[in-house]
């Protein structure tokens, strides 16, 4: 398991490292920023929590972004049993309509979801009363979502819907805030 996590996050860091290359290069021959990073709030329907989580995108072109975010959902607590989730997402937004007051995208991508579960209760049929397994799935996120323009252009709220479909699918509601660096 940590194997995988640690091969997930070098090819996020790659990933994200290329996106930079690419909308810096761009950006510098247009003369136009290109990369924004804020925080989010997100409920996930098969964990039914609330989750924290960071996003980013990268220009590429005017009407397409990457868009990387990572969500770390509260951990459940069901008294001797305790359940801890986070996704890793990698996902392309597609911009339809772009104005002033806002913009509307279609978004898709990649995802990894990881679970950890323990047990801390008493012993059961001999076995040690401290137990915990995790599990982690790569999926696909479709969906959509849109940003509000403000008069300050430094400042980007945004709200997202996507499913995740995975071994027992999720529904994600994200909003958020991304700033311009």
């Amino acid at each position: 398991m940590k194997k995988s996590i640690y091969a997930i996050n070098i090819m996020l860091l790659m990933f994200v490292g290329l996106a930079t290359q690419s909308t810096l290069a761009q950006n510098t021959s247009k003369g136009n920023e290109g990369f924004t990073i804020g925080g989010l709030l997100a409920y996930g329907t098969e964990i039914e929590n609330l989750g924290i989580g960071v996003n980013a995108e990268f220009t590429i072109t005017e009407n397409l972004r990457i868009s990387p975010s990572f969500i770390y959902y509260l951990p459940k607590d069901h008294g001797i049993i305790k359940t801890n989730w986070f996704e890793l997402n990698a996902n392309a937004n597609y911009y339809f309509i772009q104005d002033d007051k806002f913009g509307v995208f279609g978004l898709g991508g990649l995802n990894y979801s990881s679970v950890n579960v323990k047990y801390d209760g008493p012993n059961i049929g001999g076995l040690n009363g401290s137990i915990s397994g995790s599990d982690g799935r790569f999926g696909l996120n479709l969906g959509a979502g849109a940003n509000l323009h403000l008069s300050n252009d430094n400042i980007t709220p945004f709200a997202e819907l996507k499913y995740v479909i995975i071994d027992g699918g999720q529904l994600v509601l994200a909003a958020g805030v991304r700033f311009k660096i």
